[in-house]
């Protein structure tokens, strides 16, 4: 037999050209679909601006080409964007067409060098409620501007002034202009609801298509779009104003700032939609920039990252840049061959087609985040002052009302008083600065004089003014013989004040331990004090348990109650968790579990009777635990844990204490393990033996309690069908470190060498 392997290797194209192949397989079919989409969208962009139609067409051609071969982002879609017609078009009222171009020129210039300093991650900085306000706005004015288009009248320069003129407009529409309108917004509505097969046919495209052809053939008289007898002849030159350079200067700036933005803004939102790589910001910042010289140059509108063209681009499928690169080449076939073509298209029919981009850009989706942030009046602000002042204008208010909530919260401080029972509760929550005195001296003034006080500082900052309030009042309230219990959650700031410290950050800040796991007596400790003129047994002191309920009730109960509640009428825990009643071993702590997820049995050195004692009603609870367990909650596995300087262990090695006969009776159950230490090898923890002997017979006694375990018949028949593991741990107290037996090792190990070498084969398997 001849082996043909190697010719065919020699005579197939190189593996990059095949990539290349299959990538056009792609590529071509999406080109297609986004250039049927960025036709009409591109002349109604135009139309809106009060550009020349062919302004539009040449900005999608550059965009799509310049753009696309230079960008960053290599799935993104650039040319004429609905978000600039509001620029664009106060730009052309204010310098002309001509003069525009040369902005359009200049603000490409300053993208490029945007681009080049490595700074396009600061536009991602700007808040998200002032960029959706901002586009909302622009919406909103699109929408104001074309409706009276579509009843068959003319828009004027103000949204105001157009929304004033509306009713009389819908009262007395112009028939044909309002008819083709409608049918064109009709279509566009309807079209995502069509079957699969029809909608292969961007609804955008559909819609003109069918509003030209109907009013071809009913012969209506209407306005239709102005297209020049020879679109390609390029032969236009930006000019510059005779003055006003200044303002000149500003629209330079605002159209290299807001296309900017909007690209980037897109950038980011194409990365989410697909995973090949990442966008490059700056180089796509250089990317635009080269295109808006080029489209300015030509005179073409400015061109902008688009998320629609964009969005459609991935979901049909591209794979490169190349997609972007055709789309462009596709439209300029298609002026080159059809420019005809466009001008029977009604300037209605693009009209309502603008009047639903324009309504899309008011999201309602981003409208109820917003209000779950609570960026809704920065929102609003926004939009109000891009349809009624200016687009500038509004977003710069935008950014005032925006920076002065985030001062608000930053500065804010929730203070209230409460009384609790006999005494006086009062929370300070947020950032307690200077200017939060006025409110927490009238709330701490409210207090009456002699009560007790709990004051709960829940505060993430504490300035020196603020400070100093609190000391004051402190002292001035316990000199009235009243009583300040100060119970700081989270950072010392009060503490350290009063210790001379300084009420700042730090490098290094102390690390405080959660309250919902840290030792009563770590949080408590003021609490606990007792006044030593009183005696003890006459006014005995309220309990740490007490007190922590309280603590469970104010802080935890409302963070727990969604878990717990479904848990009211059922559970479901994966482990059973033997372990000993040590005070120091808190298993949900140690495990990270919580509510539901362990069925724990605690009792004097995580002993197990064995079943024949169990059996006979001797120490059944234990038996009756494993057997609801494993036999009705179904778990997954059994853990035994041990730990380091156990009583029960230090007790079978030096007896039990005298007078503690039930404990002599309970420790019997251990014996089994001394015998089994004395006649096996020691056990390591780690690479190394505990210098203790009862941290010894601890590690033994997890083994021996296993092999008990094993003799349980529910067990046993459990684990011989695979449906529970059995696992020693132990828990080093002292260095709070958790390590599970390896039999093959013959050692207690590292919790996570475990997992890891499980996960490392289960991989192995299933690769």
């Amino acid at each position: 037999m001849i082996d043909n392997s190697a010719r065919e290797r020699e005579h197939a194209p190189p593996r990059s050209w095949r990539s290349a192949l299959d990538n056009l397989r792609h590529d071509v079919p999406a080109s297609l679909v986004v250039f049927l989409v960025a036709i009409p969208l591109s002349l109604g962009i135009a139309l809106a601006s009060g550009a020349p139609i062919v302004a539009g067409l040449i900005a999608a051609i550059v965009g799509g080409v310049v753009a696309g071969a230079l960008g960053g982002a290599p799935l993104q879609v650039s040319g004429p964007a609905a978000g600039l017609t509001v620029i664009v078009a106060e730009t052309i009222n204010e310098f002309g067409w001509a003069a525009t171009c040369a902005i359009t020129v200049l603000a490409g210039a300053l993208q490029i060098l945007l681009g080049l300093s490595r700074i396009a991650r600061a536009a991602l900085a700007l808040s998200p409620a002032i960029v959706h306000g901002m586009l909302a706005g622009i919406g909103v004015t699109i929408v104001l501007s074309q409706l009276p288009i579509v009843f068959g009248g003319s828009a004027q320069s103000s949204p105001v002034d157009n929304l004033l003129r509306l009713p009389a407009l819908v009262l007395d529409p112009h028939g044909a202009a309002t008819a083709i309108g409608l049918v064109t917004l009709g279509i566009v509505l309807g079209w995502g609801k069509l079957p699969a097969a029809v909608r292969k046919v961007p609804g955008p495209l559909a819609a003109i298509l069918i509003a030209t052809v109907l009013s071809l053939v009913a012969g209506l008289d209407l306005s239709r779009v102005d297209v020049p007898d020879n679109v390609l002849d390029l032969g236009f030159v930006p000019e510059f104003p005779d003055g006003g350079w200044f303002d000149f200067g500003v629209a330079v700036v605002t159209i290299a700032l807001v296309t900017s933005v909007a690209t980037l803004l897109s950038a980011v939102a194409v990365d989410k939609m697909h995973t090949g790589p990442r966008a490059n910001l700056n180089r796509e910042l250089v990317g635009q920039g080269a295109a808006n010289m080029v489209s300015g140059t030509f005179g073409g509108l400015p061109v902008a990252g688009v998320i629609v063209r964009s969005s459609t681009n991935v979901q049909s499928g591209a794979r490169t840049r190349m997609s972007a690169i055709l789309h462009g080449l596709w439209i300029l076939l298609f002026v080159a061959v059809l420019a005809g073509v466009l001008r029977n298209i009604p300037l209605a029919a693009l009209a309502a087609l603008l009047v639903h981009v324009g309504a899309k850009l008011v999201n309602p989706a981003q409208i109820r985040e917003l209000r779950r942030h609570g960026d809704l009046p920065v929102y609003l602000i926004t939009l109000v002052g891009v349809v009624t002042i200016d687009l500038l204008a509004g977003v710069l208010i935008g950014i005032a009302v925006a920076a002065l909530i985030m001062l608000r919260r930053l500065l804010w401080s929730g203070i209230h008083a409460e009384r609790d029972g006999d005494r006086w509760r009062v929370v300070v929550e947020g950032a307690l600065s200077a200017l939060s005195i006025p409110r927490l001296t009238s709330v701490l003034g409210a207090i009456p004089r002699g009560a007790t006080v709990t004051l709960e500082l829940v505060v993430d900052y504490l300035d020196h003014a603020a400070f100093d309030t609190l000391s004051d009042w402190q002292r001035s309230h316990e000199e009235a013989g009243g009583q300040v219990i100060v119970d700081e959650i989270g950072h010392p700031w009060f503490e350290r004040g009063k210790a001379g410290e300084p009420t700042v950050h730090k490098a290094k800040a102390q690390r405080i331990a959660p309250r919902w796991f840290a030792p009563w007596s770590e949080w408590q400790r003021a609490q606990q004090e007792e006044p030593v003129e009183v005696p003890r047994q006459r006014q005995p002191r309220e309990s740490s348990m007490r007190r922590g309920m309280l603590e469970f009730e104010r802080r935890t109960s409302q963070l727990v109650r969604p878990i717990l509640g479904k848990l009211a009428d059922s559970q479901n825990p994966e482990t059973l968790f033997i372990t000993c009643g040590d005070a120091r071993i808190v298993p949900n702590l140690i495990t990270s579990s919580g509510p539901g997820d362990l069925f724990t049995v605690r009792n004097i050195g995580n002993l197990v009777p064995d079943h024949a004692t169990c059996a006979q009603g001797a120490d059944a609870s234990i038996g009756a635990a494993v057997e609801y367990a494993v036999g009705v909650l179904k778990v997954r596995e059994i853990v035994v844990c041990g730990h380091s300087s156990c009583g029960a262990m230090k007790a079978l090695l030096g007896g039990a204490p005298d007078g503690a006969p039930a404990l002599t009776s309970w420790l019997k159950h251990a014996e089994p393990s001394v015998e089994r230490a004395k006649t096996h090898a020691p056990i390591r923890v780690g690479d190394s033996l505990p210098a203790s002997e009862a941290d010894q017979l601890a590690l033994h006694n997890v083994l021996q309690q296993l092999d008990r375990l094993r003799e349980y018949p529910v067990i046993a028949a459990a684990e011989a069908r695979g449906e529970v593991d059995l696992v020693g741990m132990y828990f080093e107290v002292g260095a709070a470190k958790v390590h599970l037996y390896d039999a093959t090792a013959g050692a207690f190990v590292s919790a996570d060498s475990v997992v890891t070498g499980s996960e490392e084969r289960n991989r192995m398997v299933t690769g």
